[in-house]
């Protein structure tokens, strides 16, 4: 039975470390067999590791995990704890019996949202990769203000972590995860609506429709476009080469678009990873490329409202308001 969630693509494990003191955290997407993977960098302000080696002009064509981290470029840490995991496990490129595990790994800004940024001398975001690595399972995983998205935020509400799939005709599965810290909004307006409602499936995140009326002013965190960043995985069985793979990275990330509003952005780092487990051939290259990128859009729209839809506040100043506090009592049945 799917679970509407990235590891219904087989092969694909979702660890995640939090810390609520700090208000950041850190999420390992781990593939069983690696993947091959490329990337949709469409943001203003991104930072990243190893996102050069998913060029598809790059040699190298295999990945065993991408991260997704808070702590802006501290967390880039983290891929760093995420490699030495997965060395220990013996994963990874082997030289001379020395592996490298290749892992990509893009950060989102929530510096100031309050949590204990004071750490010293050396940020914690290597333990939290690897401690988020180690963790990493299949089958069901938390949503909301846990990982990656612990200390996310939109302009209007409390951001967080979520995920969604869905199956192609041909029966290939697309996943998606996402950690939502955007400049604009979730949101439509300032009411309870997800611009992301024409893509829902039941009542993942509220069951409520679009408005009558479209609110469609700029709302931006605290009145200024202040740095943020939105950043994602969309996954499939499908086998895909590195080109493919960058072809359905730069489709998905039109869903980001359609979820949130402004995106992309001059201080936005928005980043969207694809990757191919291979477990399915694919047959017309053509066709089906295009559905698994037209259900990939589909599915990280899903996943950005279920990120807002599950989150909870931080419990100090200045947290935002989560959307359950402000809206609950409105939620479809």
């Amino acid at each position: 039975m799917p679970l509407n969630l990235i590891t219904d693509v087989a092969g694909i494990a979702v660890g995640h470390a939090t810390d609520l003191a700090l208000g950041s955290g850190v999420t390992a997407i781990v593939f069983e067999n690696g993947a091959t993977a490329s990337v949709s960098v469409r943001g203003g302000a991104t930072a990243g590791r190893d996102l050069a080696v998913l060029d598809p002009d790059a040699t190298h064509d295999r990945v065993e995990a991408i991260v997704l981290s808070g702590g802006s470029g501290y967390g880039l840490d983290a891929g760093g704890g995420a490699q030495a995991a997965l060395r220990a496990q013996g994963r990874g490129l082997a030289f001379a019996g020395i592996r490298l595990p290749v892992v990509p790994t893009a950060i989102l800004f929530d510096l100031l949202n309050g949590g204990a940024k004071d750490w010293g001398r050396f940020s914690p975001y290597r333990d939290l990769g690897f401690a988020a690595t180690e963790a990493a399972l299949g089958g069901v995983f938390a949503l909301g203000s846990v990982g990656a998205g612990t200390g996310a935020t939109t302009a209007t509400l409390k951001g967080g972590l979520g995920s969604a799939s869905a199956f192609t005709s041909s029966g290939h599965c697309v996943g998606a995860i996402v950690a939502v810290n955007a400049i604009g909004t979730a949101t439509i307006g300032d009411g309870p609506h997800f611009w992301a409602a024409p893509f829902e499936i039941g009542v993942e995140f509220g069951g409520l429709g679009l408005p009558s009326v479209f609110d469609t002013r700029l709302r931006t965190k605290g009145g200024a476009p202040t740095p943020a960043t939105t950043i994602a995985l969309v996954a499939t069985d499908a086998a895909l080469s590195k080109v493919q793979a960058r072809r359905l990275a730069i489709m998905a990330d039109d869903g980001l678009a359609r979820a949130i509003h402004p995106a992309h952005a001059p201080n936005d780092g928005d980043t969207v990873f694809a990757a191919s487990t291979g477990l399915r051939p694919i047959g017309d290259p053509i066709r089906e490329l295009t559905e698994l990128g037209h259900v990939a859009g589909m599915v990280l729209a899903r996943a950005i409202a279920r990120a807002v839809f599950e989150a909870t506040s931080l419990p100090y100043p200045p947290g935002l308001a989560c959307w359950r506090d402000r809206f609950g009592a409105v939620r479809g049945s």
